[in-house]
């Protein structure tokens, strides 16, 4: 019997032995494991240079009358915009770059015709090279201005046969005022940026280029464009030249502010003095925008566009004389809008 027991015990002692040693080797192999894991190189992050952004937006209206005293015609609007923006920053360079798309149009109980309210093509891009000097950097820009097809001036009708003027009236009565390419606007200038806050650049070109292209003869003499020769005709619009070349100096000053992610306002001013006629004339573009997100696809944006040009005679005096003016135009709008954005780190 004593023999049994020790026969057990020996094997109960052997088999511990044995668990012990696949725990050790168990317990070994899981510790080399962890090692290796620990000198595993972390996953390097790409840097990021590019910074892409856009607000699409379009943008309904309508106005109904029934009985209203005060008078007034039922109206409808349709209009569509796109502001996209591509940035590159990487050590002391930058390239900047700004698109903006407007289109809209209207029709109105008093006009059986689709009139366009809404039309412009602006895309501005500028490249930096910091200096030596805090906030500033050496830069080149491109601005661009024009609209996608042609806007009128309608005037009332006047000799038509019936109760009322026809669709072909309509059309007949109105004033061709713009097309595309009919202005169109490039800049090109070297010079300096300064940008002292995240909110605020401001641009300073004094060797700008300065390009105004009218590809429309109808519209040349109302843009400023020069004869071929002296003396030609100026009711002729084949008479003037297509195009006007101007050198001279470039102040543009633009402010962002975003209150947070539904509220931003940005305001853009942009001063062009032309050196070889009339310098003490500046042409003037004011820019402003409010935007607020009332929702995810919704949202209010109030815009104004203010011109000032010496060239561009767009008011007639009593006496026939076509004069220059302000130009102002300012749009109130509602409609479903989608922000494409770089996601939050």
């Amino acid at each position: 019997m004593k023999k049994v027991f020790l026969s057990i015990a020996a094997v109960l002692m052997a088999t511990t032995a044995l668990q012990a040693q696949d725990a050790q080797k168990a317990a070994a192999e899981a510790a080399a494991a962890l090692t290796a894991a620990e000198d595993v190189p972390e996953a390097v992050q790409k840097p990021k240079y590019w910074d892409v952004s856009s607000i699409n937006s379009i943008n309904f209206a309508q106005t109904s009358l029934w009985n209203w005293a005060a008078g007034g015609f039922n109206n409808y609007s349709l209009a569509a915009s796109i502001d996209a923006n591509a940035n590159y920053a990487k050590d002391k360079t930058t390239w900047t770059n700004r698109l903006q798309l407007d289109y809209g149009f209207l029709y109105s109980a008093d006009k059986p015709i689709l009139q366009k309210h809404k039309d412009r093509i602006y895309f501005e891009s500028r490249w930096g090279y910091e200096t030596p000097i805090r906030h500033l950097s050496y830069s080149a820009s491109f601005d661009f201005r024009t609209q996608f097809d042609n806007n009128y001036k309608y005037g009332t009708p006047t000799g038509f046969s019936g109760d009322e003027p026809s669709v072909q009236d309509w059309l007949d009565a109105r004033k061709l005022m713009s097309g595309l390419f009919a202005p169109a606007y490039l800049n090109l200038g070297i010079g300096l940026t300064w940008k002292p806050k995240d909110w605020l650049t401001v641009s300073f070109s004094p060797v700008t280029a300065d390009l105004v292209i009218v590809r429309d003869p109808l519209l040349r003499n109302t843009y400023g464009m020069e004869l071929r020769e002296e003396g030609l005709d100026t009711s002729v619009g084949d008479n003037f030249r297509p195009f006007r070349f101007g050198l001279g100096a470039l102040l543009k000053a633009e402010g962002k502010w975003v209150i947070n992610d539904t509220f931003s306002y940005d305001t853009q001013i942009v001063l062009f003095s032309n050196y070889l006629k009339n310098p003490q004339n500046f042409r003037v573009n004011w820019d402003n925008k409010i935007f607020w997100k009332l929702a995810k696809y919704f949202a209010l944006t109030l815009s104004t566009n203010l011109i000032y040009d010496d060239t561009i005679k767009v008011k007639t005096l009593s006496d026939g004389t076509a004069v220059p003016a302000v130009q102002f135009k300012e749009y109130f709008e509602f409609g479903i809008t989608y922000t494409i954005a770089p996601k939050k780190k």
